[in-house]
């Protein structure tokens, strides 16, 4: 049975929505808002009433019946066939440490980005601090990179002073500055700083597919971007720039995660088209012959769903396997990218671990109407110890949670 599905696979064939599941896993859908609002999305307890309410950078709509608020002036960005929005990314945490929630808003690529500090109950507009004067690469990161329990936003940016579309990027992570997180941020070297006639993979404006996770198995998060992947080194400093490993990682993607599909001890790196079609892994040698490649593409599904600009690896069935999950990024770059019109479904994929070690990934649909966006949330939204789906892009803004009889 292995054989046949990873043959299909490897032909980059789409399975069918239809793999036995023995929990019977549904999804309920709400619709909170169909104007398009963000491409970015967050869940937390905006208003300390034991309630997970959903934050899209400029409105956030109050549960249990998803009363919109604003957060700040919220735009008008039409229907997004030609436009975008001003919110890409949404982040929740308590920035200045007051017990409410506040929001990390990730503004169009190249941009500012900003904290919100939540009013704890006071009518107006959050205010809002500038956390850092320049965002590149779309798939920023909110994560605990250095594994001591703290978020820190990983991301790329141009220098102070030049043209937001430059190639003078330099990745790295950010942590508030202490004392004063209504301060820019403190800044901490991933990677070197560009230098002229070699701009740094990954940190480019529009750059495509960043990601967290151990590639090499020492117990540290690295860094992985679609041209390689920075070694975390032991007692990272936060000052001293990791050590590039330069590799073949495939083309413009979304979010990449380091997992071992296919059983063989060393973790290889999944993603996902951000503009076009594929779910692929690229399998890592662990001892590559000579002038063979340290990684190599085997393509998991060639057009089941295109568009596919965010992604998440979680256990979605509680059986102890992460899954993916994923979907159309709905009219991405309007209707000119491959598959547009194709309807904007969202998929989980099930993870399934066979006899040898290698693990299947079949598609499971959540919605057909509905899609991500840049970034969007998997979380326990109603409290009942289930992950729900969250998104909001140019079709609206929704819930749909996980049913299971």
């Amino acid at each position: 049975m292995r054989r046949f599905l990873f043959s299909l696979l490897l032909a980059g064939l789409a399975m069918p929505a239809v793999a036995a599941d023995p929990i019977s896993i549904t999804w309920k859908k709400t619709v909170l808002d169909r104007a398009f609002r963000s491409e970015g999305v967050s869940v937390a307890d905006v208003n300390k009433d034991g309630k997970k309410d959903i934050i899209t950078g400029e409105i956030w709509y109050e549960a249990p019946d998803w009363t919109p608020h604003e957060m700040q002036k919220p735009g008008d960005y039409g229907t997004g066939e030609r436009g975008y929005s001003h919110v890409f990314a949404v982040f929740a945490d308590d920035i200045n440490g007051d017990g409410y929630p506040d929001a990390i808003s990730i503004d169009f690529p190249g941009e500012p980005c900003f904290w919100l500090e939540n009013p704890k109950g006071k009518p107006g507009h959050w205010k809002k601090h500038v956390l850092w004067h320049s965002a590149c690469n779309e798939t920023p990161l909110y994560v605990d990179l250095l594994g001591n329990g703290q978020k820190v936003l990983v991301m790329a940016f141009q220098p102070k002073g030049k043209k937001p579309d430059g190639n003078e990027g330099q990745m790295a992570y950010f942590t508030p500055k202490k004392g004063d997180p209504s301060d820019e941020w403190e800044m901490h070297p991933i990677s070197e700083p560009s230098s002229p006639g070699k701009a740094i993979p990954g940190t480019m404006r529009y750059a495509h597919g960043l990601g967290v996770g151990d590639v090499n198995k020492d117990g540290r998060n690295d860094v992985i971007c679609n041209a390689g992947w920075w070694e975390q080194p032991a007692g990272a400093d936060g000052k001293t720039p990791w050590t590039w490993h330069a590799a073949n990682l495939g083309d413009a993607c979304a979010d990449m995660f380091a997992h071992d599909v296919d059983g063989d001890g060393v973790n290889d790196i999944l993603s996902t088209s951000a503009h076009k079609f594929g779910i692929w892994f690229h399998k890592q040698n662990a001892k590559p012959k000579p002038g063979q490649q340290p990684f190599e593409k085997v393509e998991l599904y060639g057009r089941l769903v295109s568009e596919t600009h965010a992604a998440h690896f979680v256990d979605i069935d509680g059986d102890g396997l992460k899954d993916l999950v994923t979907g159309k990024r709905w009219w991405s770059h309007g209707r000119s990218e491959p598959g547009s019109s194709w309807d904007a479904r969202v998929y989980w994929f099930k993870a399934t671990k066979e006899k040898d070690g290698f693990t299947s990934f079949l598609p499971q649909l959540i919605d057909d109407d509905s899609g991500v966006g840049t970034q969007f949330a998997i979380e326990d939204v109603d409290g009942d110890g289930k992950l729900d789906f969250v998104s909001s892009n140019k079709k609206g803004v929704r819930v749909i949670l996980q049913v299971r009889k």
